[in-house]
């Protein structure tokens, strides 16, 4: 099922997200309607509390990159209660980035080159490995929202000052995007 994108100003993106447990409700639902969701948004990844729920599970499918990137080719991974560790020794890099819950805005964001992820799969068996690259800004990125963070908030100042505009009409409710979304509560649906 497509679920709603819940945008930005939403309250869902700044709340808590539980651990995931073996007997969390519906769970292999839930990652199936993320997937649906995701494409047909044209995403690239996705975080629950992006769809409304607030629980640490993302999942990634960057396979649509892999012309530009190959060893994207075939990746796309569920990750459930993921954790990074950041590799210092590793340079950080600045690309252009863009969110699902924050359309029709595109900033320059840094991020560090290599990770080193744990992360539990479907069936809860534990994995870890490290990740560099493209795929280490995805995951960094869908793992900052089960930490209450957009990529906007990763931005300059000054940046953010220039779309404070297109921001507080997404708060407002004023939002257009191709997908189902959600608005802030207290603004009607688009």
């Amino acid at each position: 099922m497509i679920l709603p994108i819940y945008i930005y100003g939403h309250p869902v993106l700044r709340a808590e997200n539980a651990t995931v447990t073996p007997d969390y409700p519906n769970l292999k639902e839930l990652i199936e309607n993320m997937k649906e969701t995701m494409y047909h948004s044209q995403g690239i990844g996705i975080a629950a509390p992006q769809v409304g729920v607030n629980a640490r599970i993302v999942y990634i499918d960057v396979n649509v990159l892999a012309e530009d990137f190959p060893e994207l080719k075939g990746v796309n991974m569920v990750l459930i209660n993921p954790v990074i560790t950041v590799d210092e020794n590793y340079p950080a890099n600045t690309r252009e980035e863009g969110c699902l819950s924050v359309p029709g805005i595109h900033e320059n964001v840094q991020r560090h080159e290599k990770i080193h992820l744990r992360w539990q799969d479907e069936q809860f068996q534990e994995h870890e490995r490290d990740i560099e690259g493209y795929l280490a800004r995805v995951v960094q990125h869908e793992c900052d929202h089960l930490d209450k963070t957009l990529f906007i908030d990763r931005i300059s100042p000054i940046r953010k000052q220039l779309i404070r505009s297109k921001l507080n009409n997404m708060v407002k409710g004023k939002v257009s995007c191709d997908y189902r979304c959600k608005v802030a509560p207290h603004n009607r649906k688009r």
